[in-house]
């Protein structure tokens, strides 16, 4: 996306954390910001892509700082390097997410249930917690959280259920701190179908047609198509939204297809 394609700069001046950036939907999150007129801090796992994806962007708009997204030693750098480069946070985008299993719920590797609570789950709670309670950063007076959730936490998509469980529980997360934190921390989520990125493949791959099918719209998700939501939903556009979970899913839920 070029910044001829933009035809709003609704967050100009504003600083935004976007984790999980280096690829896929975080990444054209970033893109879509920066071409709105923000500046950001993006985080992801492994150091090589992320930094890869950092020079993509003008000098000056985008920090990368690699780590996980549930290490909270990575996370206090992360505000740590925000309070001393910006002295400020508008917009926090937990789009960090794992699914390393596959297959029934029943029979779901616990272990690995628990790192999928604790990424997806504690890992999104626990940015916004370090966030909102850090005086330097004047978030809690006037920001904005959107957290990427998904619409398997409301119909079930065989072979990724827990999965769908974690999501779930973010989108509840997000109704509970909605009312809990306004009227000056707005937080809304949204909860996409697949979207064709590499974290999704398994979903559709060697199967597109069949899954295209599906939905109305007769095309997969694109990780633009969440970047735009996002931007809204980050945006003084959409004042008087929080606790929504919207879903962008191409009509399949209206359909009566699965997530």
């Amino acid at each position: 996306m070029t910044e001829s394609t933009i035809q709003s700069h609704r967050l100009e001046g504003k600083v935004a954390i976007i984790t999980g950036a280096s690829r896929g939907i975080g990444l054209a999150i970033a893109q879509r910001f920066v071409a709105e007129g923000a500046r950001i801090i993006i985080t992801a796992r492994k150091v090589e892509p992320l930094m890869k994806a950092a020079e993509q962007f003008p000098k000056g708009t985008v920090l990368a700082i690699a780590g996980k997204a549930d290490d909270p030693v990575h996370r206090q750098e992360v505000l740590d390097r925000v309070a001393q480069e910006f002295g400020k946070l508008d917009i926090l985008i937990n789009n960090a997410g794992i699914n390393p299993v596959y297959g029934q719920t029943i029979d779901v590797d616990l272990d690995a249930a628990r790192k999928i609570i604790e990424v997806n789950v504690i890992g999104t709670l626990s940015w916004i917690q370090a966030a909102y309670h850090d005086e330097r950063l004047g978030f809690s007076k006037s920001g904005n959280v959107v957290n990427i959730s998904s619409s398997t936490g409301d119909m079930p998509l065989p072979g990724i259920g827990f999965y769908g469980v974690s999501k779930a529980a973010i989108s509840h997360l997000t109704r509970t701190l909605a009312v809990e934190l306004g009227p000056n921390l707005r937080v809304n989520a949204i909860a996409p179908a697949v979207i064709a990125t590499d974290f999704s493949k398994a979903l559709y791959e060697g199967n597109e047609e069949a899954v295209i099918s599906r939905y109305p719209m007769k095309r997969l998700g694109l990780s633009e198509d969440v970047a735009s939501l996002v931007a809204f939903l980050a945006s003084s556009d959409s004042s008087w939204i929080t606790g929504q979970v919207m879903t962008l899913d191409g009509g399949l839920l209206i359909a009566g297809g699965l997530a």
